[in-house]
């Protein structure tokens, strides 16, 4: 408890750690790419030619930080993936990040979304209303490919507690090939195609954790391919952010448990 009250409130930031991080990057001789642009790389063939350093940004929450975390990437020519919740859209900055040659998309949670909406307690309940899962991520997909005015080609998962309870994750929702045609998605950033590529996943954590399985700044020179996941409210304190999210995943537990 003392662990995550630090994290979210009075950790220092992180931002320059990051900044320090995408020098090193450069300086060991890494191409720095978003997750489309090394899959197209990758893409009908078995590995992307030269060192690749995927940035994946998972936006949770914390807009204010992603935006800090791209002014660093800006000016340092970086390009990165950033997914985006329903909760966190914000098609202005989005712009802004496709206009830069890094990617903005979604980071869809439709699955579990809709178990906590319709309190389905079990993995065959839910997978039971695939049916109309699929045409809720469709229409969302289509919702911001027109608000965008953009087409988005990669997706990411979103990992949810009721993902956990249920054991049913949100990407069985794109083992149906013609879903994909239909939206026009090429990959899944959890896609084993695209995993296999990467000789090192890393993803960040909470204090006093902060990576797993091993810092990027050590994989650097002993790995090819490296792939970071990183959320931005893990790297800078965002007191408002932090609350609402505390407070709403309380909520959504105690319904949980009471339905």
């Amino acid at each position: 408890m003392l662990n995550r009250v630090y994290a979210d409130y009075l950790m220092p930031s992180r931002l320059g750690e990051y900044e320090a991080l995408v020098r090193d990057v450069a300086a060991a001789g890494y191409t720095q790419m978003s997750v489309r642009e090394f899959f197209r790389d990758i893409h009908g063939n078995d590995r992307p030619a030269g060192n690749a350093f995927v940035h994946r940004h998972d936006i949770d929450s914390d807009l204010r930080t992603a935006r800090k975390m791209f002014a660093i990437e800006s000016r340092h020519g970086v390009r990165a993936s950033y997914y985006f919740r329903l909760s966190t859209l914000d098609f202005g900055f989005m712009r802004d990040i496709e206009a830069a040659g890094s990617e903005a998309s979604y980071h869809y949670e439709e699955v579990a979304d809709f178990a906590k909406r319709h309190r389905l307690r079990s993995a065959e309940a839910v997978r039971q209303r695939f049916p109309e899962i699929r045409e809720l991520f469709a229409r969302n997909v289509s919702h911001i490919v027109e608000r965008l005015g953009l087409p988005i080609t990669t997706v990411a998962s979103h990992g949810d507690f009721a993902n956990r309870r249920l054991k049913v994750i949100n990407h069985e929702l794109l083992r149906d090939e013609a879903l994909r045609r239909r939206c026009g998605i090429e990959c899944e950033s959890y896609d084993a195609e695209l995993l296999r590529c990467f000789d090192i996943y890393i993803s960040d954590r909470k204090h006093p954790v902060y990576y797993y399985p091993l810092s990027p700044f050590d994989a650097l020179g002993k790995h090819t391919n490296i792939c970071l996941l990183t959320h931005p409210v893990q790297w800078e304190t965002n007191w408002f952010e932090s609350t609402r999210l505390n407070v709403r995943r309380a909520i959504e537990e105690m319904a949980w448990r009471w339905a």
